[in-house]
């Protein structure tokens, strides 16, 4: 700080939330030398941290010594579709919709995960399964290692709460009916404190609805969670073959309910719409994909969404839609069905 009164300069600390592990007292003295020096100072100071509930804590916590310094925050997302598609047709440029779908399900836009692929020459579904489950893959301690320092003593609650999630047990009563225990402030630490899963809501449900369903944010965890954590012991053995094989049983269910993400995504980065979710009533029955409103020009988009073209039943769909129109009676209204052709 002494030193950036004078001269123009970028510090950069990565990992910055390990100074807590080694010495607490750092933060406070960061905060004194900062407010003491920051009027004349000429530093550009960027802290980065992998551990989210961490980073999240030192800077926006009002308890601790460096609430409110940060000037600015940049919360690093994923590449969005049509960045994942470039990159992954640069390397294969003759991929199928079911090659660039195993991309998407496993990296999610994740670069880190995205390097993964690209360094192993990991360009079709079959190439990419193997990589996932070969001797020494990078993939199957990685669930664990990103998340066991944000969880803590605490992580078995937690992993098996994200386990039953990634196996479409998306409810709150149905995940305390098979755990047998409260999951109320587990569920809500997940969703606000490590932004992991995200709560949804049936289209047109207020932000106080009962009907609310829970989904793992990041696809790689989503997949990890369902297949490899969930069967951790056939991992403890190595016996990675066996859980290859359940992965190719399910992998259709799976990658059809990962296509929808996909849409939505799509849609979302289309900037399009002012709503986009799913919809389900209050039995959980007459599902709908996706509905996308867009309430200035007043036009309102379902969407069914299959992996084979084929399954798609639009008069269903419009159906299912009909009690959703009755409150959206002066919109444009486009029925659509999107399967892997269209990716």
């Amino acid at each position: 700080m002494i030193i950036s009164k004078e001269k123009n300069f970028t510090l950069i600390i990565d990992e910055f939330q390990e100074f807590g592990k080694i010495n607490n007292s750092l933060f406070s003295e960061m905060q004194n030398i900062w407010d003491s020096y920051k009027n004349e100072s000429k530093l550009n100071l960027v802290l980065c941290g992998s551990i989210y509930s961490m980073m999240k804590k030192i800077f926006e916590n009002s308890k601790e010594p460096l609430f409110g310094r940060a000037t600015s925050r940049l919360h690093i997302k994923p590449f969005d579709i049509s960045t994942i598609k470039e990159i992954f047709g640069e390397y294969n440029p003759k991929y199928t919709p079911d090659d660039l779908l195993a991309f998407y399900t496993i990296t999610g836009g994740v670069a880190k995960y995205v390097e993964q692929i690209v360094k192993a020459k990991a360009f079709t579904k079959e190439k990419i399964i193997n990589l996932l489950f070969q001797d020494g893959s990078f993939f199957i301690n990685e669930g664990r290692d990103v998340l066991i320092d944000e969880f803590g003593k605490d992580y078995g609650n937690y992993f098996s709460i994200l386990s039953l999630i990634a196996s479409s047990k998306t409810e709150r009563s149905h995940i305390e009916d098979i755990l047998m225990m409260p999951v109320g402030g587990y569920l809500d630490r997940l969703e606000n404190e490590y932004n992991i899963i995200k709560r949804i809501r049936p289209f047109g449900a207020g932000q106080g609805s009962r009907y609310n369903k829970y989904v793992i944010e990041d696809n790689f965890l989503n997949f990890w969670f369902r297949f490899i954590y969930k069967f951790r012991s056939a991992v403890e053995i190595g016996n990675l073959d066996y859980i290859k094989q359940i992965v190719n049983r399910d992998y259709e269910t799976f990658s059809g309910i990962v296509l929808e993400k996909y849409f939505k995504s799509q849609l979302i980065d289309s900037k399009e719409f002012s709503d986009i979710q799913g919809y389900w009533d209050r039995k959980g029955e007459n599902e709908i994909d996706i509905v996308a409103v867009n309430d200035l020009e007043k036009r309102i988009l379902f969407c069914e969404v299959k992996r084979n073209k084929q399954k798609i039943n639009l008069p269903l769909l419009q159906q299912k839609a009909e009690s959703i129109l009755k409150k959206y009676p002066h919109y444009k209204t486009e029925f659509k069905g999107l399967s892997m052709e269209d990716m």
